[in-house]
């Protein structure tokens, strides 16, 4: 199990991550681009994976990666359980949607 404050640390622990905001979900960024986001009022985490990452991660760790509703899911938007995630998971997935996000030459 994840806490809103585990996966806040967890983001901003990665490599020049920064946490802002649009609208009422505080977002998590690598030099301006989107990598995760959580809105407070429903305890939602999301990922930004690719669809093929999303893919693995529903097979191999079923029932706490969804995809988010719509075309932004078909994109690889991802929901996280964090009631029933562990951190070894967690810090995987989210080292991966950083990694979607930020440019080649970070390391």
């Amino acid at each position: 199990m994840a806490s809103a404050e585990d996966f806040r640390a967890m983001a901003l622990g990665l490599p020049e991550a920064e946490q802002s905001g649009h609208f009422d979900v505080t977002d998590f960024r690598v030099r301006g681009r989107i990598f995760a986001t959580w809105r407070e009022k429903d305890g939602r985490a999301v990922l930004k994976l690719t669809p093929d990452q999303q893919q693995l991660f529903k097979e191999t760790a079923a029932g706490l990666f969804v995809p988010v509703a719509g075309s932004w899911g078909l994109k690889g938007w991802t929901l996280v359980a964090l009631d029933r995630i562990d951190a070894a998971t967690l810090g995987h997935a989210m080292q991966m949607a950083w990694r979607n996000a930020a440019p080649k030459s970070l390391p």
